[in-house]
C-alpha cells in the first residue's frame, strides 16, 4: 500500500489515521487521570476544611443578652437617674411593661442571609406609643448564640390596641441561625 501511495506522492502520509488514534486515545487518558488527580483533590480539600476549628465568630457561646433586665425594668425610674437630661427625657418614654409581642415569627430573604420577622405588638398603655426598639437575638439548632440585630419601628400604635408587623428586615444574619427571639428595648409616647 506503500507503494502506490508513493506513486502519488502521499506516502508520508500512510500510517497517520493510526498514529492520531493513537494519540487521540493518548490524550483521553491523560485527560482521565487529570480529572481523576482534581476530583481527589477536591475531596481532600474538603475533609481538611471540615476538620479545621470554628473561628472565633462562629464558636459556641450560651445565650446571654442584657434583654431580660432592660424589659423588667421599671421605666419610671429614668426620672430617678438624676441627670437633667434623663429627668427631660421621663415623660417621653412609654412604660415597657404594658408593651409586649405577643407572637412572633422569622424567616430568611435575600439569597438567605436577611432575617425578616413577622410579630404582633400589644398596647395596653392609655397612650400611643411609637419609635419602638427591637432586639433579635439569633442561635444555632443547640441554643448557642450567634448574633443579635435591633430595629427601630418608627410607625405609631394606637392605645389599647395591637399591630401585627409583617417581614420586617432586621439585617443580615449567620447562615448557622435557627433560632430567634425578639424583644423590646424602647418605645417613645406619640
Amino acid at each position: 500500500m506503500n507503494v502506490r501511495l508513493d506513486r502519488f506522492g502521499l506516502g508520508r502520509f500512510a500510517g497517520a489515521g493510526e498514529r492520531l488514534a493513537r494519540a487521540v486515545t493518548v490524550a483521553s487518558v491523560s485527560f482521565g487521570r487529570s480529572l481523576l488527580w482534581l476530583l481527589a483533590a477536591i475531596i481532600v480539600g474538603c475533609g481538611i476544611w471540615m476538620l479545621l476549628p470554628l473561628s472565633k465568630g462562629n464558636s459556641a457561646q450560651p445565650v446571654t443578652t442584657g434583654l431580660a433586665a432592660v424589659e423588667t425594668a421599671p421605666s419610671g425610674n429614668a426620672a430617678a437617674a438624676g441627670s437633667p437630661s434623663s429627668a427631660a427625657q421621663a415623660p417621653a418614654m412609654a412604660e415597657l411593661g404594658r408593651l409586649r409581642i405577643s407572637s412572633q415569627t422569622w424567616r430568611r430573604g435575600g439569597l438567605g442571609s436577611k432575617a425578616l420577622v413577622t410579630f404582633t405588638l400589644r398596647n395596653d398603655n392609655d397612650y400611643a406609643v411609637k419609635d419602638v426598639e427591637i432586639v433579635c437575638v439569633f442561635a444555632r439548632r443547640d441554643g448557642s448564640h450567634l448574633t443579635d440585630r435591633s430595629r427601630v419601628l418608627a410607625e405609631p400604635v394606637s392605645m389599647k390596641s395591637r399591630k401585627t408587623y409583617a417581614h420586617i428586615p432586621v439585617g443580615f444574619v449567620n447562615v448557622n441561625a435557627d433560632q430567634a427571639k425578639c424583644s423590646l428595648v424602647a418605645a417613645r409616647r406619640a
